[in-house]
């Protein structure tokens, strides 16, 4: 009985994320009401409050659920640039197919803006993505005159304004592309000329088949 009870109960929560991330997605968080939410989610106003005390709290929990596209990374025996380079093309797939990690992104940018400012995880993707240059660098896949916080700051901020600008334009249909464009453009000042070659902008060939991209 306690484990059915605790199934249907883990059940309500995720029906809860769902619609709060469809209507977080829809309209921002300004824009959202726990009305909003238990209306796409098709709960009552009292299971919301039993899984979460605000409106924030929900928002708060689709942030940080974009980090499932990350959370192998610890698991890779050898992370380096091309880890790098997938994982903004797993982001970018996640942007496009999956509305919770859609919202999550989008409360990410009001989150860090003037009014509401967390820093917190855009910190978190520039620490994931030290972690893979960091041995890429010992490898000699980077320049050794780079400094690897500051190209991780740097890819962090470049995919922030390339999906932001993809969705006002074309709803991210060419969001892949665009990232394409950014390593095709970044690779040659970060990456010696001899070893270029071993990196594909477009993501690895396991990577493109998981997400069933182009080659």
């Amino acid at each position: 009985m306690a484990r059915a009870r605790q199934e249907r109960a883990e059940i309500t929560r995720q029906a809860i994320l769902h619609g709060a991330a469809i209507a977080f997605d829809r309209a921002g968080f300004d824009g959202t009401s726990l009305s909003d939410v238990v209306r796409h989610a098709g709960v009552t106003k009292g299971a919301l409050y039993f899984h979460f005390q605000s409106k924030e709290a929900l928002a708060r929990t689709l942030m940080d659920e974009q980090f499932q596209v990350s959370q192998d990374v610890p698991a890779i025996e050898d992370p380096g640039l091309q880890t790098a380079i997938d994982l903004t093309h797993q982001m970018a797939f996640g942007l496009r197919t999956n509305v919770r990690i859609r919202a999550g992104i989008r409360l990410v940018v009001e989150f860090g803006s003037f009014t509401r400012p967390d820093p917190a995880p855009y910190n978190t993707w520039i620490e994931t993505s030290i972690t893979c240059l960091a041995p890429a660098q010992e490898r000699g896949d980077l320049l050794p005159s780079l400094n690897v916080k500051d190209v991780s700051t740097f890819l962090v901020g470049a995919f922030t304004g390339i999906q932001v600008t993809s969705h006002v334009r074309t709803g991210r249909d060419d969001l892949h592309a665009r990232v394409v464009d950014l390593w095709n453009l970044v690779l040659p000042g970060i990456v010696p000329a001899d070893r270029i070659s071993r990196f594909d902008p477009a993501g690895s060939p396991e990577c493109r088949a998981e997400l069933a991209l182009p080659a």
